[in-house]
């Protein structure tokens, strides 16, 4: 029997997978990507008996494969937050998802686990742009305000890591900066000793930051904005903390970041902070879309459906 951890290559992904591990460790394969890599169960091949953990990747995207390994015997875990299409129920597969707005796949790990490696789940939770739900449930865990501002600042970065056309585009290959966590109880524990990882994560957000404030504007009224960055590493790294980082400046207003690549654009969403649903509605109706009602992307979105698009996004999330 081979055990076979799946997660998505963000913050919530890795931090999720971080708290089942230090729970149980286990020698396991590991099948990750870039954040938008969501199809990850086609890669995974397993016989009768095999035991797989999925983490933080659409159930609706991986319906068939999830089918696929059920038929050859396997055992699957299932812990998501994303749109889930229709659920289906088998004596070998176990599903811990929850659609909520407020939450995420770290999140209902640690409900799991009883809170037994909060600050894992809440550096996730922070990573997720969940930083309300985050710093409430973190002071009621005893965490003090700079303690919280740190896992703030780990989650944004490990987020960050994980966005880009393909690894070539990271600064760390989510695998291996899983291993990297994965040896500490603790998120400060990790910062301490690990400090280089951290550092070279954080110097490269502040410059890629910084260069997306100087992004085209393409369309802003009151409730919505589209903002255009360039094919570049430094644009697909930084397009959804930027989404994050705009939609906190701008909680009133819905934020479409669209990264030029060929053929189109790689779209991120973010609906309004103070009324986090329609994300998933709007890119749902464009061939790879896909994710939640408070944040969700398009991988492609051609060059020819740009108008279309715009007009989507205005009406989705135009007050009046």
């Amino acid at each position: 029997m081979q055990i076979i951890d799946v997660f998505n290559g963000d913050a919530d992904g890795i931090c999720g997978l971080v708290q089942l591990r230090r729970s149980d460790p286990q020698t396991a394969q590991l099948i990750t990507g870039i954040k938008r890599d969501i199809n990850l169960l086609k890669r995974v091949d397993a016989t009768a008996g095999d035991h797989i953990n999925v983490l933080d990747i659409s159930f609706e995207k991986n319906a068939t494969d999830v089918q696929r390994l059920l038929d050859l015997g396997a055992v699957i875990d299932y812990f998501d937050h994303h749109k889930t299409g229709e659920l289906f129920s088998h004596p070998k597969l176990n599903t811990f998802i929850d659609l909520a707005s407020d939450t995420c796949t770290s999140l209902i790990i640690d409900d799991q686990l009883k809170g037994k490696y909060r600050a894992w789940a809440l550096t996730a939770a922070f990573g997720d742009n969940l930083t309300s739900r985050a710093n409430k449930m973190g002071l009621e865990s005893g965490f003090s305000p700079t303690e919280l501002e740190q896992l703030k600042q780990l989650g944004i970065v490990l987020n960050y890591n994980g966005y880009g056309a393909d690894l070539a585009d990271l600064f760390f290959d989510p695998a291996d900066l899983f291993l990297k966590c994965v040896q500490f109880d603790s998120p400060f524990d990790f910062l301490q000793q690990d400090l280089d990882t951290f550092n070279t994560l954080a110097q490269g957000y502040q410059q890629d930051m910084s260069l997306a404030e100087e992004a085209i504007c393409l369309h802003k009224t009151k409730d919505v904005a589209v903002i255009q960055l360039p094919d570049k590493k430094w644009a697909r790294r930084v397009s959804g903390v930027f989404s994050n980082d705009l939609a906190n400046r701008h909680p009133e207003r819905a934020h479409a970041i669209l990264t030029q690549k060929t053929g189109g654009y790689l779209v991120s969403v973010r609906a309004p902070l103070n009324n986090k649903i329609g994300a998933d509605k709007l890119v749902s109706q464009f061939p790879t879309g896909g994710g939640r009602a408070a944040a969700a992307g398009i991988n492609l979105l051609p060059e020819a459906s740009l108008a279309a698009f715009i007009d989507k996004f205005t009406s989705q999330f135009s007050k009046e």
